[in-house]
C-alpha cells in the first residue's frame, strides 16, 4: 500500500497571554518564569492516509480539524511530532487563504497556482478551464478584495482542483457556494476520486461524509478519538452529538442525561428507489416509475420540528421540481428524543430523457435555514426512444373530431 500522508505523535501548541506586555516579560525572562498558560489544539495525533484513500474528518467547532489539515498543508509548523507528505498539494482551508486581497482574480490564480508548483506555461493552458468552471469571468480582472464569500470560494476552489494535485484538502469552504455551484464542486471532487486522487475532506454535513469517505478520523478537544469505517465512526460521533456524552478515546460512553442538543440536527440516512429498487444510480423510462425517498433524521427535540425539502436537479443547470414540506404544511412528526423519518413518493416520474440529481435537505421550521443537505444522493438516468424534445412528460388528453 502506498502511503501519501503520514502524520506521527503530531502537536500544537499555542501560548496565551493574558496581557501584551506578558509577551516581553516571557522574553526578557527566557523561560525563568512562565507568563502564558498552554492550549494544545492537536495532542499526539498519528495516522496513515493510504494514495486514491478518501479520509473524512468530523468533530465539533474547535475540536483541533484546521489545525490538522493545516499542519498536513504546512501553513503551520507543529510542536512535536511530524507530518510527511507524498505529491502535490491543493487546499481549501480559510475562504480565499493566499489569496492578495489587492491582487486581481487573474493575478491570484496564476500566483496561486505557481504556489501550487505550476509554471507559467501550464498556467497559461489552463487559465481559461479555471474561469469558466469559477463563472465569474466578469470579474475576473477586478481586486479580489472587491468579491463576495461565495466568488472568493469559486476561485479558489476552480484552481485548487485545476492544478491536478495529488492530494486534495477541502475545510468546510463549499459551504459558501450557492447549490448550484456546491452541485458542480461535488462533481467535481467525485471525478478527482475515480481518478484515484487522495482527497481529506472535512465537514459538518454527517450524511455526505459517510456516503463520500473511505474511512473517517473523529477529533474532540485535539485528541484522536476514532480512526475506521465510516458507519462506525459517524454512528459513534453522533451518539455523542446526541447525548453530549463524556468519554476518552476509544473508550465506552457514558451519557449525560440532562444535555441538550442546543439547535443540532442533522440528515443521518437517505435512501431512493425506482419502482421499489433502491441504489444510487438508477435507470427508467418517461412516466413509467415510481419514485420514492426516504429520508431520516436527527434533531434538538427542544426546537420547533424542521422542514424536509427536496430537489431534483438537471445536471448542475437547473432545478426540474423541487418540494417542501413547509410550503405544502405538512406535519414533520418526531419522537421524544427528535428522531424521525419522512417519506415522498412520487408515482409515475414524468421525466423525460437526460441525466437528474437528486438532492435532498433539513431545515429549520421557516425553512430558511439550512440544518443540513446531501447532494447528489441518487442519479436517475431517464431514457427515452421517442424524439421529441423536452425534461419532463406532462399529463394531457387528446380531442380530436371531424369538421365540415
Amino acid at each position: 500500500m502506498s502511503i501519501a500522508i503520514r502524520v506521527q505523535n503530531l502537536s500544537k501548541c499555542y501560548q496565551l497571554y493574558n496581557q501584551p506586555h506578558d509577551r516581553l516579560k516571557q522574553f526578557l525572562w527566557r523561560g525563568r518564569r512562565q507568563y502564558y498558560r498552554e492550549f494544545w489544539a492537536l495532542k499526539d495525533v498519528s495516522f496513515e492516509v493510504a494514495k486514491g484513500e478518501v479520509l473524512g474528518i468530523v468533530g465539533r467547532n474547535g475540536s483541533g480539524k484546521s489545525t490538522l489539515l493545516q499542519l498536513i498543508c504546512g501553513t503551520l509548523t507543529p510542536t512535536h511530532g511530524e507530518v510527511t507528505v507524498r505529491g502535490r498539494v491543493a487546499a481549501l482551508l480559510e475562504l480565499g487563504a493566499g489569496f492578495n486581497p489587492e491582487f486581481s482574480g487573474r493575478e491570484n490564480v496564476f500566483m496561486s497556482a505557481a504556489i501550487m508548483g505550476l509554471s507559467q506555461q501550464e498556467i497559461e493552458e489552463r487559465f481559461e478551464e479555471i474561469v469558466d468552471f469559477s463563472g465569474i469571468r466578469d470579474f475576473i480582472d477586478q481586486p479580489v478584495k472587491t468579491y463576495s464569500s461565495g466568488m472568493y470560494v469559486r476561485l479558489a476552489f476552480s484552481v485548487a482542483t485545476t492544478v491536478d494535485p495529488d492530494i486534495l484538502v477541502v475545510d468546510e469552504a463549499l459551504s459558501v457556494g450557492d447549490g448550484e455551484f456546491a452541485r458542480k464542486s461535488f462533481e467535481r471532487i467525485r471525478s478527482m476520486k475515480a481518478a484515484g486522487k487522495t482527497i481529506l475532506f472535512c465537514s459538518h454535513s454527517l450524511y455526505q461524509i459517510e456516503a463520500f469517505c473511505d474511512r473517517v478520523l473523529w477529533l474532540n478537544h485535539g485528541k484522536l478519538m476514532q480512526l475506521g469505517k465510516p458507519q462506525a465512526v459517524i454512528q459513534r460521533y453522533s451518539a455523542f452529538l446526541l447525548g453530549d456524552m463524556e468519554i476518552e478515546p476509544d473508550s465506552p460512553m457514558t451519557t449525560n442525561p440532562h444535555a441538550a442538543l442546543q439547535g443540532y440536527a442533522r440528515i443521518s440516512h437517505v435512501e431512493v428507489s425506482l419502482d421499489g429498487i433502491a441504489g444510487s444510480v438508477l435507470r427508467g423510462e418517461p412516466g413509467e416509475n415510481d419514485l420514492s425517498i426516504r429520508l431520516q433524521f436527527e434533531s434538538d427535540p427542544q426546537l420547533p420540528a424542521p422542514t424536509i425539502g427536496m430537489t431534483i436537479n438537471y445536471g448542475t443547470l437547473m432545478t426540474v421540481a423541487a418540494v417542501m414540506s413547509h410550503s405544502e404544511n405538512v406535519l414533520i412528526e418526531r419522537n421524544e428524543h427528535g428522531r424521525g423519518e419522512v417519506t415522498i413518493d412520487f408515482p409515475a416520474l414524468p421525466l423525460r430523457k437526460g441525466e437528474f440529481h437528486v438532492a435532498v435537505y433539513l431545515c429549520s421550521e421557516d425553512a430558511i435555514h439550512i440544518y443540513d443537505s446531501a447532494q447528489a444522493v441518487a442519479i436517475l438516468h431517464i431514457e427515452d426512444s421517442l424524439p421529441e424534445p423536452g425534461l419532463v412528460k406532462l399529463m394531457h388528453r387528446w380531442h380530436t373530431r371531424a369538421i365540415d
